[in-house]
Parts: C-alpha cells; sequence; structure tokens
C-alpha cells in the first residue's frame, strides 16, 4: 500500500512538544525510524514490481544477467539488449512472417527457359479456331493444328504436355525459372496460335525456347530430329540474331537426347545428324529467342509409338532435353 502523506509523520511530535527531554526525544524518533521504514521499503517494492510489469517496461541490462550459457565474448549485443522478464510480451519481431528464401544461387540462377507443348488436346473440337491464317512473316499460315496421334489413339498434344511438365520440373531443380505457353486442364480450350507461342517466349525474354512435339509419318521412319530456324527476313520475321545460338541449343540437345534415350537420329531426313532447318514455323520465324522444336520420335511407327507411351521413356526424354538446355546455357 503506498505511504500516505495526509497522516501527521511521527517525528512531528518534536515539535508538538519541544519541551520534552532530549534523550526521550531521540528515543522516541528512533523507534518512529524503526516502525516507518518497513512501510516506505514495502512502498519502494510495490512501485517497483508495478512499474517492471508494466507493458512498456524494459528491465535495465543490470537487472537481467545473462544465462550462464553466454560467455563474456559470445554475444556482446545480447549485454546491451538484456532478456525480457518472464512476464513480459514478446517483441513484435519475435513473430514476424518467415524469411524469404535466399536467391537462386549458380550458373542457372536468373535464367528463363520457355517450354512449348505442341498443339493442344481440344483443337480436334475447335477447328474452325485455329485454321484461322496468322503471319509468320514469310507467308500465312494457319493458327494451330491438332498434331498426330499414334495407331491407339494417343495425341501427340498429351504427349508433348506430359514430357514438358516433367521437363520444368527437372529445370526448376536446377534454378532455372521456367515458363510454359500453356497448360492442360486450364480455361484454354484450344491453340494458343503459334504467333503467340512465339511472342510469349519473346516477352519473357527467355534465354532458351523448347518446343515439344513428335513426328507423324509413315511405319518404319524411327527416330529423333530437331529443326532449327532458318535465316529469314521478312514481315515480322528477322532471324539472324538467333540462327547461331539456336543451332548451339539444338546441338546440345540433340547429342543429350540421344545419350539418355538411346534413340537414334531420325532415319528419313537430316541426313543422320538429327538436325534439319526450316523456314515455314511460325514458332521460329517470329521468335528472337534462341529455339528450337524437337520431334522426339515418330508416333505413326510401333516401335517407336511403343517408347513414346511409356513414361519411364519419357521421363528420359525430359531429362535429355534439360541436360541439353542446362549446357547450353552454361550449368
Amino acid at each position: 500500500m503506498p505511504y500516505d502523506d495526509s497522516s501527521p509523520a511521527p517525528e512531528s511530535r518534536d515539535a508538538i512538544d519541544p519541551d520534552r527531554p532530549w534523550y526521550t526525544r531521540r528515543s522516541t524518533l528512533a523507534v518512529a525510524v524503526a516502525v516507518l521504514a518497513p512501510t516506505l521499503l514495502a512502498g519502494w517494492v510495490l512501485t517497483q514490481v508495478v512499474t517492471e510489469t508494466g507493458a512498456d517496461a524494459k528491465r535495465p541490462a543490470a537487472l537481467s544477467p545473462l544465462p550462464a550459457s553466454h560467455t563474456a565474448a559470445g554475444d556482446a549485443k545480447s549485454s546491451a539488449s538484456p532478456s525480457p522478464s518472464p512476464s513480459s510480451s514478446p517483441s513484435p519481431t519475435a513473430s514476424a512472417s518467415p524469411q524469404a528464401p535466399a536467391p537462386a544461387k549458380g550458373p542457372l540462377a536468373g535464367k528463363t527457359v520457355v517450354i512449348d507443348p505442341g498443339h493442344n488436346t481440344g483443337n480436334f473440337k475447335h477447328t474452325d479456331e485455329i485454321d484461322r491464317q496468322v503471319d509468320i512473316g514469310t507467308n500465312r499460315k494457319e493458327c494451330d493444328t491438332t498434331g498426330t496421334t499414334t495407331n491407339s489413339g494417343y495425341m501427340e498434344a498429351e504427349f508433348s504436355m506430359d514430357v514438358s511438365r516433367r521437363l520444368r520440373a527437372v529445370l526448376e531443380e536446377r534454378g532455372v525459372k521456367v515458363v510454359l505457353t500453356h497448360e492442360a486442364g486450364t480455361a484454354r480450350p484450344w491453340g494458343p496460335c503459334i504467333d503467340e507461342r512465339a511472342r510469349i517466349g519473346n516477352e519473357a525474354r527467355a534465354d532458351a525456347v523448347v518446343s515439344v512435339h513428335a513426328d507423324g509419318v509413315s511405319a518404319g521412319n524411327r527416330g529423333y530430329h530437331v529443326i532449327l530456324p532458318a535465316r529469314v527476313k521478312a514481315g515480322a520475321a528477322d532471324t539472324a540474331a538467333i540462327v547461331g545460338p539456336s543451332r548451339q541449343l539444338g546441338e546440345r540437345i540433340g547429342s543429350n537426347f540421344s545419350r539418355t534415350t538411346g534413340s537414334a537420329p531420325a532415319n528419313y531426313l537430316g541426313s543422320g545428324t538429327g538436325l534439319v532447318v526450316r523456314d515455314d514455323l511460325g514458332g521460329l520465324n517470329l521468335s528472337t529467342r534462341p529455339k528450337v522444336f524437337i520431334e522426339c520420335g515418330n508416333m505413326r511407327d510401333g516401335k517407336d509409338a511403343a517408347q513414346l507411351m511409356s513414361a519411364e521413356w519419357r521421363q528420359k526424354a525430359a531429362q535429355g532435353i534439360a541436360d541439353g538446355i542446362v549446357g547450353f546455357l552454361g550449368g
């Protein structure tokens, strides 16, 4: 209980009775002090407790010694910022949001790859839309096509999306930022058109763009091939800056794809090199970023189709393409 200043202090008796002998007055004063001291001490202690348990109270460093586990040289900052008392509320910073992940490190940090899954499973139901003509620089061409299928009905669009997703997972594990031109199961029922596919890679300022496909020629024609952009300059098409790096990208992908999957270069075009140059593909003509197409095999050949329909083989295909891209990017 706080000391009440309205009550007369015991020592005021000296002023009331000045004739009392001096030794009697001194004895009375001593008794009064002895009685008063515990009260004053109790008031001081209570004041300290109230002050220290206040919401904004801070215990002085001298009253909060470091735990025994802290050495004198171990934590100079802690001696200046003592630990709060058990009754104190935790600092707002103690419950701050988790720290942001550390930026990616290594040679692939900051690299962007655009993966273009060929065709769209919905194209078969939207033939009017995909037949619309678009400008590819050298001429006009249909917006997109349905793609091919195996003899059993497995769509090229299903194959290309599956490999593209696997490829994305492998690249992201290496720290690469990956953008897909479209995603299965989204609100997009067809396309995108070939000019938009090129634009997505350009606007992403991709370090590499790869369009994933499978061919649909007659049985007996087997193997993979990589399509490279020709040197064209017409209308919106100007591939001069990407012809060289696109060839480097294609060569890297071809060699790694062959090694990982065990597939041979196509036996029906490319003269056994697995590389083909074309000037009639809008996705290449309109690209301003290094870009290639890969035809992973022939869906109309029974042996190739069996591989293309195997999930295990498709994982190898994705790994081979990823290894080629990583090598091109310097990883």
